[in-house]
C-alpha cells in the first residue's frame, strides 16, 4: 500500500511509513501545547482512506481520479470511541477544516459505504492504534475551537513536511538550518553597545539607553503579558527585540513574532533586524517582500520562501493582517504556521491599531495562547489601549496581570516632551492650513483621506510640495519617502501633505506638524514625526490640531473616535504626554463601538470555520489592485507584466513569485469605481484578479482622477 506515487528516484512512499511518520512529527509539533498523544493520533488517521484499492488504482495510473481519502479516519473515531473532534482535522487536512453540518452529512453519507467500513477494518488491523488519550482539559467552546485549529496546524505541517521529504528531500534539507536565539542576543547587545558609544548627550539619547536597559533587567520576569509603553522615538524597536530575546534564552522560547499593521513599518524594522543578524535569521512574510533575483542570493531565497510556509525561523517580521488571519483562518496553507506560535513571544508593535471592531476575537486568541500555548505577548505602543478587563459589560479585556517593563513610563514622556499642541476653536479652510505650511520652511500635514490630501495639495498650489497616500503605489511612497529625508537632513524647503501612512513607525522628524482632527491616538502618532529627535525646545515645535473645514471623515469607528477626541480636546486636563491620556479615550471608545461587529465568537463557538475565516477581515477587501508603471522611464512593470501575458499563461510555480515582485506598483482601488473606469477605457483586466491602470499616473498626486466618486477616496 503507497501513499503517494513515484517520487524522481521511481520509489513509491509506502502508506503505513508515510502515516508513522506524520504520526511522529504532529506529535512532537502539538507537544509544544501538551497535545503529542493528539497529534500522534491525528497523523496515524489521516491518509487511512489511501487503503481502499480504488485509490492505490488511481496511483498505479489505472484511474484518473482517485476516492475521497480523508473521510475513512475520521469515520474510525466513532467506532473506536476517539474524541469526535479530530474529525474536523481529518476530514479537512487537504480541503480545509469543514462547516459542522456539511461534515456530519458528509460522514453520514461515507459511513453507509461497504468500502469505507473494510477500509477502517484493515487500517484497524495494520496500525498500532493507540488507546483513546485523555480528553484536553478545555473549559469552554472558544477553547475547543482555538485547540483543534493548532492540532490541525500540527498535522498539516507534518503532511506537508514528509510529503516534501518524498518528492523533493533536497528541499527538505534545505529546512533544517539551526540557529541559537542566545546567539542573536549575544549579537544585538554588541551591536547596541556600538550604537551607545556614537550616541551624541542629549535627553532624547539618554532616554534610550535607560529604556533599553530597563526592558534587559524585565526579561527574567515570568511568561505572560507585558506592556511595552514608550514615547515615540524612544527606541522601541531595539529596546523592545532586548527584551524578547533575553526572555526567549531565560523560557526557553522557540522564536520571536513581531506583527506591525503596516508593510512601511515592516520594512524599516526588518531593516534594523538584517543590519544586526543577517539575512539568515529574519523572516519578512508579508504580500510586499520580494526576493533577490541574484544567484549568489539563492539559497537565502530559498530558505525564505520555505520558511515563510511554517514559520520555522528564529526572527519573523510580519503584519498583524497576516498573524490574525492566519490565527482565524479555515485552509491548510494559511493554518500551518500556527503550531509554531506555541512557546514564542509575540510582540505586536503599534498595538493601537488593532481594528476595534475585530477586538473581542483577537483578545480571547491572545488570552489563549498565553494561557495554554506558552506564548509571552508584549503590547508595544506609545499610546497603550485600555485592553485589560476591567469587568465592563461593554468589553471583555485581556485578564490577569499586565506588567509594564518599563517601570513608571509616565516619567519618560515627561522627560520627551518635544512638541507644543495648538486646538485652534474655528474650523480651518484648506487655504487656511495652506496658508500655514508656506510659511515653514519644513512641515507635515496629517488629513485624514485621499481627496482630503488632494484638496489640500490643490490650496498649497507649490510644485515643490510632496503627497503621500495609497494613491501612489508602494514603490513611489518609497521614493518619496526617501527624497522627504533627504530634504529634512540637507535643511531644504519639505512640505508635505499625507494620510494616516506616515504616521506610527516613519522615523522622520519635521518641526511643525499640522493633524486633521483624527482618532485621539491617530493625534498622537502624527505628533511623533514632530521634533522627534528633540533638536528644538518643545514651544518651538508645533503640533497643530485642526478642524477641516470642507473634511471628509472615514466611517465607523474611526468616526467615533475622532468623535470622542474632539470631546476630550475641549477638556482642560487633558495632557496628550500623559500614558494615562488614553486609558479614559479607548475606555469610552470600547463602549461605543462594538468589538464583535460580525459575531465572530459566536461563529467560533459553533465550530463553523470556514464562515469564521470569511468574517474576519483586519482590512475591508472591498477592493481591487491595479498596476501602475512607475517609474515612467525603466519601470520593471513591462517585463513583469510580459510574464504574465506571455503565451501559454504563467506556470503555477510562477504566480506567487510574480505577484510578490508586481506588488510594489499596485494602487487599490474601490471596486465601486471598476465599472466607470471600464466604460472610460481607462483599465485593462489582466489574469489572477489583477487590473493594468491605462490613464495618467501623476509624478506628484499618483493614480488619481478627479471624475471617481469623492467617498471612494475615503481611506
Amino acid at each position: 500500500m503507497y501513499a503517494h506515487s513515484e517520487n524522481a528516484s521511481g520509489e513509491k512512499h509506502s502508506l503505513k511509513q508515510h502515516l508513522d511518520e506524520v504520526a511522529r512529527l504532529a506529535s512532537g509539533f502539538a507537544a509544544k501545547f501538551q497535545a503529542g498523544p493528539w497529534g500522534y493520533l491525528a497523523g496515524l488517521l489521516h491518509d487511512l482512506g489511501k487503503f481502499n484499492p480504488a485509490f492505490q488504482d488511481y496511483l498505479s495510473g489505472k484511474t484518473i481520479r482517485g476516492p475521497d481519502h480523508s473521510s475513512a479516519g475520521a469515520i474510525l473515531l466513532g467506532q473506536r470511541q476517539y474524541w469526535e473532534g479530530l474529525a474536523f482535522l481529518l476530514a479537512g487536512h487537504h480541503g480545509g477544516l469543514p462547516q459542522p453540518e456539511l461534515l456530519k452529512q458528509r460522514l453520514q453519507d461515507k459511513a453507509r459505504d461497504s468500502t469505507t467500513f473494510e477500509i477502517c477494518q484493515e487500517a484497524d488491523n495494520l496500525l498500532a492504534l493507540p488507546e483513546s488519550p485523555p480528553l484536553p482539559h478545555l473549559n469552554s467552546c472558544l477553547q475547543v475551537e482555538l485547540f483543534l485549529r493548532m492540532l490541525f496546524s500540527a498535522l498539516v505541517d507534518a503532511d506537508f513536511l514528509d510529503t516534501e521529504q518524498h518528492f523533493k528531500p533536497e528541499i527538505s534539507d534545505l529546512r533544517k538550518k539551526p540557529y541559537d536565539l542566545g546567539a542573536l542576543a549575544l549579537l544585538l547587545n554588541q551591536d547596541q553597545t556600538r550604537k551607545f558609544a556614537e550616541y551624541k548627550p542629549n535627553m532624547v539619547n539618554q532616554a534610550r539607553r535607560e529604556i533599553y536597559h530597563a526592558c534587559l533587567a524585565a526579561a527574567p520576569r515570568p511568561p505572560g503579558i507585558f506592556r511595552l509603553t514608550v514615547p515615540t522615538g524612544g527606541g522601541k524597536t531595539r529596546s523592545g527585540l532586548a527584551f524578547a530575546l533575553e526572555h526567549a534564552v531565560r523560557y526557553k522560547k522557540h522564536r520571536l513574532i513581531v506583527a506591525l499593521p503596516y508593510t512601511s513599518i515592516i520594512d524599516q524594522t526588518a531593516q534594523v533586524y538584517h543590519e544586526i543578524f543577517g539575512g539568515d535569521h529574519v523572516l519578512e512574510h508579508h504580500s510586499a517582500v520580494t526576493f533577490s533575483d541574484r544567484e549568489e542570493d539563492f539559497l537565502q531565497n530559498q530558505w525564505a520562501r520555505l520558511a515563510a510556509e511554517n514559520w520555522d525561523a528564529p526572527i519573523i517580521v510580519t503584519t498583524t493582517v497576516q498573524l490574525f488571519e492566519s490565527l482565524l483562518a479555515h485552509k491548510p496553507s494559511a493554518c500551518r504556521k500556527l503550531h509554531n506560535l506555541a512557546q514564542s513571544i509575540i510582540i505586536l508593535d503599534e498595538v493601537q491599531t488593532l481594528p476595534t471592531p475585530l477586538l473581542a476575537p483577537i483578545l480571547d486568541v491572545l488570552q489563549q495562547l498565553v494561557d495554554r500555548y506558552g506564548v509571552t505577548l508584549v503590547l508595544s505602543t506609545a499610546t497603550q489601549p485600555a485592553l485589560a478587563d476591567a469587568n465592563s459589560p461593554y468589553f471583555k479585556g485581556l485578564r490577569g496581570e499586565i506588567r509594564e517593563i518599563v517601570p513608571d513610563p509616565a516619567r519618560y514622556f515627561q522627560a520627551l516632551r518635544r512638541v507644543t499642541y495648538k486646538h485652534p476653536p474655528e474650523p480651518w479652510s484648506w487655504a487656511r492650513v495652506a496658508q500655514e505650511m508656506r510659511g515653514a520652511l519644513q512641515c507635515l500635514a496629517v488629513v485624514n483621506t485621499k481627496s482630503d490630501a488632494l484638496a489640500l495639495l490643490d490650496a498649497m498650489d507649490d510644485p515643490e510640495a510632496l503627497h503621500l497616500s495609497t494613491c501612489l503605489c508602494m514603490a513611489h511612497r518609497r521614493e518619496v519617502i526617501g527624497d522627504i529625508k533627504k530634504r529634512l537632513a540637507d535643511g531644504r524647503p519639505c512640505r508635505v501633505v499625507a494620510t494616516q501612512v506616515v504616521e506610527a513607525g516613519v522615523d522622520l522628524d519635521f518641526p511643525m506638524v499640522l493633524r486633521a482632527l483624527g482618532p485621539l491616538d491617530r493625534i498622537v502618532q502624527a505628533a511623533g514625526r514632530c521634533n522627534r529627535e528633540g533638536r528644538l525646545a518643545p514651544e518651538e515645535a508645533r503640533v497643530i490640531v485642526f478642524r477641516p473645514e470642507d473634511g471628509k471623515m472615514p466611517p465607523g469607528d474611526y468616526r467615533t473616535g475622532a468623535d470622542l477626541a474632539s470631546s476630550l480636546l475641549k477638556t482642560s486636563d487633558l495632557d496628550l504626554h500623559k500614558p494615562d491620556a488614553f486609558e479614559r479615550y479607548y475606555q469610552q471608545l470600547y463602549q461605543a463601538v462594538d468589538t464583535d461587529k460580525h459575531r465572530i465568537n459566536e461563529l467560533r463557538t459553533r465550530l463553523n470555520f470556514p464562515e469564521v475565516a470569511a468574517r474576519f477581515r483586519l482590512i475591508d477587501d472591498d477592493t481591487v489592485p491595479l498596476v501602475v508603471r512607475w517609474p515612467r522611464e525603466c519601470s520593471p512593470v513591462e517585463g513583469l507584466l510580459a510574464q504574465l501575458l506571455k503565451p501559454g499563461g504563467v506556470m503555477d510555480g510562477e504566480v506567487r513569485l510574480l505577484l510578490r515582485h508586481l506588488q510594489p506598483f499596485l494602487v487599490n482601488v474601490r471596486r465601486r469605481v471598476l465599472p466607470d473606469y471600464q466604460r472610460r477605457d481607462l483599465v485593462r483586466e489582466l489574469p489572477l484578479g489583477l487590473w493594468e491602470w491605462l490613464g495618467h499616473y501623476h509624478e506628484v498626486r499618483g493614480l488619481c482622477d478627479t471624475a471617481i466618486d469623492p467617498e471612494a477616496l475615503v481611506i
